[in-house]
C-alpha cells in the first residue's frame, strides 16, 4: 500500500526478498508469532528482510481473513469483493491487516484507496537486491541518485509520473504483449514531436493530483490541494482535447483518453470558489473567490470596512484631543486600544470619557466605550468570516472526495503519459530504437550501448564505443581482457538494455531482440557486509549461490570475476565449476568476465559456450583501450600496463616487468623451484637498489619528451642540460 497515492496491491511470492527490493517499502508489516519466530532465527530469515524499512508486528487478530473481508466490504461500501477479483485467504490476510494497520495509524480518518489490484506471480522479472546496486538502477556510484538508469532516463515533467517510471524500471514486465502496449504507445510520441511537445507542455501544468486527493482524504489537506484538483483536471480536459485529434491512437493512449474526462461539474464548482493561488491551509483564510458566498462576503464586508472605521476614529480622536501621536492598535491580549505617550497619556488619564488599560515605560494604553463596542463587532465579524470559510472549504472537500476514484483514475491516465512521453522524448533524442521482445529464447543486441556511460561521454564530447551481443546458440559468453578495457560496461550494458525494454521502453542499440527473461541476475564489483561478518569473498560467494540457485533457462545472468577473493587455484576452481553449472544445469544466457585464461579451454567442451575479448593495441610499450568486443580470447591480461597508467612509481613498475618475466619464464620450463626461487629473491627495496638505472632513465625519458626544442630560449635550454644531468647523477 502506498498510502500517498492511494494504491494497494496484494500478490503471492515466491521470492520475498527479490519482491521487497522491487517494492523498497518503507514499512512492513508481519504478524506478532512471526515477528518472534524470525527474531529467534535471524540469521536464517532476517536476510531476507534486509532494507531499509521499519518491521513492525502486529496481533495475530489483523490478520484474521474472515475478519479481513469484512472489513474490506465496509472500507469500500460493498457487499461483495468479487467485483475486485478472486482472492485467495493469504491475500485477504494481508489486506485485512494493512487496513486494520491504517485504522490504528490514522486515527479513524481512512484515505481514498484505489480497488485492491493482484498482482499474477511471475508479471514482473525478478531482480534481486544485490543486482539492483550493481547495476545502478535507481542509486549512482555516489550512494545518490546521480549516476543512476533513473537519473539518465528520467525526462518526466510531473510527480506522478515519475513514480510511474521508477515502479516501471523497478518491475520490468515479462508478459511480450504487455510490453509492446507500452512500446506502441512511446512510438506514437516518439515519431510525433508536435503532439510530444504539446502534451509535455500540458503536464507540466498539472499538479500531483494523486498527493493531494490523498491528502484531502486524510483530512490533511488544504486549499492549495482542492487548487491542485482544479489545475490538474483542467491540464487533463485539455490533454484529452488535443489527444481526441489522434486517428486511430494505440490502445493505452486511447484508454488514458477515456480516463481524462469527467470532472466538468468538479472543476466548475472548484474554478468558481477558489481563488487564483490560495494559502497552505484553510486555518489562513482568505482562499474562498469574492461572489462565491453571500454570507462570507457580508462577514468580510463588515470585518474589512471596519478598519476603515478604526482610521476614521483614529483620526477623530487626534483632532478632539490634540495629541498628534495618538494611535489606534491592536494585539491579540487588549484588542483594540488607544496608545498615547506618558506626557499626553497623563492628562488623558483624567478624561471620564477615556479608560486606562495599561501604562508602559514610555506610553499609556486607553479604550472607550465606542471603541470597546467596535472592537467587539469586528471581532465578531472576523469570526464569523473564519467559520463560514473553513465550513465552505469542508463542503469542497467532500464534493472532491465524491468523485475519488475518477480522480484516482485521471492520475493514473497522467502519470502513464507523462511517463510514455518522456521516454519517447528520450528516444527520439537520443537515437534509440524499439526492441523487439517474444516468448522466444534470442538475445542479439546490435551496436549496444550503456545509456548512463553514454550519456557522461556525451556531456565530455566524448564517443562511447558500441558492440554487439548474441546470446542465442552460443548461449554462454566468456570475456577476458585487462582491466579498465570495458569488460564490466559491456556486461551491464547489455543487462540494462534487457530491463528498458521489459519495462517497455526503446534501448539504446541499433536493433535488439529479446526472448523476455523471468529473471535478471548481477554479480559485478567488489564489496563487503561487515555488520554481518560477510567478507567481500563471502558477499561473492552468497551471491552467486543466489545465482546458481534461481536463475532459469529464461534468466539471464552477468558475472564479472568469480572467485578472485581467495587463492589462484582456489578462486579457479570455483570459477570453472560456475560456469559448468551454468551451462550444464541452469541453461540460461549469460555473460561471464574472467582473467583466468585457463576458462577460456572450455568453450571447446561446453556446446553453447563462446570466448569474447575487449579488443586492445599496444604502441611503444604502452597499450591503447579500444572498448570493442571481438571473438576469440584474450592473449594477455597486461596488467603491469595498466598499472602505469594509474600512475605507480616508475621504480616499481619496472621491478613488477623484471618479475613477471622471470615468473613466465620459470612456469614455462615447468619449474615449481625455479618460481619459489624468483620469490625467495624478492624483497622489493633490494631489488630496487640493485638496479638503480630504470628509475632515472624514465625519468630522462619523461623530461625529454615534454621538451619542444624549437620553443625554448637558450637560457631555457641551459636550464633543461643541467635538469637532464641531475636526473642521471641521482
Amino acid at each position: 500500500m502506498d498510502i500517498s497515492t492511494g494504491e494497494i496491491a496484494v500478490a503471492a511470492v515466491s521470492h520475498l526478498g527479490t519482491d521487497l527490493a522491487r517494492l523498497s517499502p518503507s514499512e512492513i508489516l508481519v504478524s506478532d508469532r512471526a515477528y518472534e519466530g524470525w527474531i529467534a532465527n535471524a540469521d536464517d530469515t532476517l536476510p531476507m528482510l534486509e532494507s531499509a524499512a521499519r518491521v513492525t508486528p502486529l496481533g495475530t487478530a489483523s490478520f484474521d481473513s474472515t475478519s479481513a473481508e469484512k472489513r474490506l466490504r465496509d472500507l469500500y461500501k460493498v457487499r461483495s469483493l468479487d467485483g475486485f477479483g478472486a482472492f485467495t485467504r493469504a491475500q485477504l490476510s494481508a489486506l485485512g491487516a494493512l487496513v486494520d494497520y491504517i485504522a490504528i495509524t490514522q486515527v479513524g480518518a481512512a484515505p481514498h484507496l484505489s480497488p485492491p489490484r493482484v498482482e499474477a506471480s511471475g508479471d514482473a522479472m525478478r531482480i534481486d537486491a544485490a543486482t539492483r546496486r550493481n547495476l545502478e538502477l535507481v542509486t549512482g556510484p555516489e550512494g545518490t541518485r546521480k549516476g543512476s538508469l533513473l537519473a539518465t532516463t528520467d525526462r518526466t515533467v510531473t510527480g506522478g509520473g515519475a513514480r510511474l517510471l521508477a515502479a516501471r524500471l523497478a518491475a520490468p514486465l515479462t508478459d511480450p504483449a504487455r510490453i509492446h502496449a507500452r512500446l506502441d504507445a512511446l512510438a506514437l510520441f516518439r515519431d510525433d514531436s508536435a503532439l510530444t511537445e504539446d502534451i509535455r507542455a500540458m503536464l507540466k501544468a498539472a499538479p500531483d493530483i494523486a498527493r493531494a486527493l490523498s491528502r484531502l482524504s486524510l483530512s490533511r489537506g488544504g486549499p492549495r490541494d482542492l487548487a491542485a484538483l482544479r489545475d490538474g483536471l483542467d491540464a487533463a480536459t485539455a490533454i484529452a482535447t488535443r489527444l481526441e485529434a489522434l486517428m486511430d491512437p494505440p490502445e493505452q493512449v486511447a484508454r488514458a483518453e477515456t480516463m481524462l474526462t469527467g470532472h466538468d461539474a468538479l472543476t466548475e464548482t472548484l474554478r468558481a470558489a477558489l481563488t487564483a493561488e490560495p494559502p497552505l491551509l484553510a486555518r489562513d483564510g482568505n482562499f474562498i473567490a469574492e461572489g462565491h458566498d453571500t454570507a462570507l462576503d457580508a462577514a468580510r464586508s463588515l470585518r474589512d470596512d471596519s478598519r476603515l472605521v478604526i482610521r476614521d476614529l483614529e483620526s477623530r480622536l487626534k483632532s478632539e484631543t490634540g495629541i498628534t501621536p495618538l494611535k489606534v492598535k491592536f494585539n491579540n491580549v487588549l484588542g483594540y486600544f488607544i496608545e498615547t505617550p506618558t506626557a499626553p497619556g497623563e492628562a488623558l488619564a483624567k478624561d471620564p470619557a477615556f479608560i486606562h488599560r495599561q501604562t508602559m515605560a514610555s506610553a499609556m494604553r486607553f479604550t472607550t466605550p465606542e471603541l470597546a463596542d467596535l472592537d467587539t463587532r469586528i471581532a465578531q465579524a472576523a469570526s464569523e468570516a473564519t467559520t463560514r470559510e473553513l465550513a465552505l472549504f469542508e463542503t469542497l472537500r467532500e464534493t472532491a472526495l465524491a468523485s475519488a476514484d475518477a480522480i484516482a483514475r485521471t492520475a493514473q491516465a497522467l502519470a502513464m503519459l507523462d511517463a510514455t512521453a518522456a521516454l519517447g522524448d528520450l528516444a527520439a533524442a537520443q537515437g534509440w530504437t524499439r526492441p523487439k521482445i517474444d516468448a522466444s529464447d534470442a538475445f542479439h543486441i546490435e551496436a549496444g550501448r550503456h545509456p548512463v556511460v553514454e550519456a557522461a561521454l556525451t556531456a565530455a564530447n566524448e564517443t562511447f564505443v558500441a558492440n554487439d551481443c548474441n546470446l542465442g546458440e552460443d548461449r554462454l559468453w566468456m570475456l577476458t581482457g585487462p582491466n579498465m578495457a570495458g569488460k564490466s560496461t559491456f556486461l551491464r550494458q547489455n543487462a540494462l538494455i534487457a530491463i528498458l525494454a521489459q519495462c517497455g521502453s526503446f534501448v539504446p542499440a541499433t536493433s535488439a531482440h529479446i526472448g523476455a527473461l523471468d529473471a535478471l541476475y548481477s554479480r559485478v564489483g567488489a564489496s563487503d557486509d561487515l555488520a554481518r561478518g560477510h567478507s567481500t569473498f563471502m558477499v561473492e560467494m552468497v551471491e552467486t549461490a543466489t545465482i546458481l540457485n534461481q536463475s532459469t533457462a529464461r534468466s539471464l545472468v552477468i558475472l564479472d570475476e568469480i572467485g578472485r577473493g581467495t587463492a589462484t587455484f582456489d578462486g579457479l576452481s570455483i570459477a570453472w565449476a560456475v560456469l559448468e553449472h551454468l551451462h550444464d544445469v541452469n541453461g540460461c544466457r549469460g555473460l561471464f568476465a574472467t582473467h583466468y585464461h585457463e576458462l577460456t579451454e572450455l568453450a571447446a567442451r561446453l556446446s553453447h559456450a563462446r570466448n569474447a575479448a575487449m579488443k586492445v593495441a599496444e604502441w611503444e610499450g604502452d597499450i591503447v583501450f579500444l572498448h570493442e568486443v571481438e571473438p576469440g580470447a584474450a592473449t594477455r591480461s597486461y596488467g603491469v600496463q595498466v598499472a602505469k597508467k594509474a600512475g605507480l612509481p616508475p621504480a616499481v613498475i619496472a621491478r613488477a616487468r623484471d618479475v613477471l618475466g622471470r615468473l613466465e619464464k620459470g612456469d614455462a620450463k615447468g619449474g615449481e623451484a625455479r618460481i619459489r626461487a624468483i620469490v625467495d629473491d624478492l624483497p622489493l627495496f633490494a631489488a630496487i637498489a640493485q638496479e638503480p638505472p630504470d628509475a632515472p632513465t624514465d625519468a630522462v625519458r619523461e623530461t625529454l619528451g615534454s621538451l619542444d626544442p624549437d620553443a625554448l630560449s637558450p637560457r631555457e635550454a641551459h636550464e633543461a642540460l643541467y635538469r637532464l644531468k641531475g636526473l642521471l647523477d641521482r
